[in-house]
């Protein structure tokens, strides 16, 4: 499963070749074009890392890189990568010192910004974010991409394994539509949540039959979202 990226640049041209190329690469990406909101963006969606250019129109991306490490914007653990035409000496020690991890020039290369992100996406996920998820009988192993219930191994398709990871990051929490739309398919577009609904009703089939109970582990919170939990919990 690829990285959540958070794509914070007002340009339509960059923002477009990034967030396609970074899709095909398997990453899930959602993109804002300023200030105000990537601060909505980055509480909603919790993305791994946060690409963010300097300049944006409503702001400095120094400046939102300072929130975001002082916790005022989300998760002040998300990777962020300032990526800039400013190529000066003291821009880059002005975007360390506001906590950013790694600095990118404009022009890039694609492929090098790619493994940046995937390297940063790497550290990250080892040190922040659990590798193994249980939630009652339901047992995932998200760097193998393996599911057992009960001691039962459970082969689950892409998207529904994503799915079922996402809502296991957070159990018990209703999940919105729209924040599960962005996080497994990186975007928001309220008429395909019918997709959302084909997966999560087969994934919720999936695991009771698995677990060869009738209760119910994923539950669907009507015109909310989903939640699951672990079986009679």
């Amino acid at each position: 499963m690829g990285a959540r990226v958070l794509l914070v640049e007002d340009e339509a041209a960059i923002a477009d070749f990034l967030a396609d190329n970074l899709r095909q690469d398997d990453h899930h990406v959602h993109t804002v074009g300023g200030v105000g909101e990537a601060v909505a963006a980055l509480e909603r969606i919790r993305p791994d890392v946060t690409l963010i250019d300097v300049g944006l129109p409503d702001g400095s991306g120094f400046e939102l890189c300072r929130q975001i490490r002082g916790g005022a914007a989300g998760n002040p653990e998300v990777g962020v990568i300032m990526l800039t035409a400013r190529a000066e000496e003291q821009d880059r020690v002005r975007g360390f010192d506001r906590g950013a991890d790694d600095y990118v020039v404009k022009p890039f290369h694609y492929p090098e910004l790619l493994g940046r992100i995937n390297a940063l996406a790497t550290r990250l996920g080892g040190g922040r974010r659990s590798d193994q998820l249980v939630v009652g009988p339901i047992e995932i192993d998200v760097r193998g991409r393996a599911v057992q219930v009960g001691g039962t191994p459970l082969q689950l398709p892409a998207k529904e394994f994503d799915l079922l990871v996402a809502l296991a990051r957070e159990p018990f929490r209703v999940h919105s539509k729209v924040e599960l739309m962005e996080r497994v398919w990186g975007y928001s577009i309220p008429t395909a949540t019918r997709t959302l609904d084909s997966h999560a009703s087969r994934l919720r089939r999936r695991i009771e039959e698995c677990a060869a109970t009738t209760e119910r582990f994923v539950i669907n919170h009507w015109g909310v979202g989903y939640a699951l939990r672990g079986g009679g919990q």
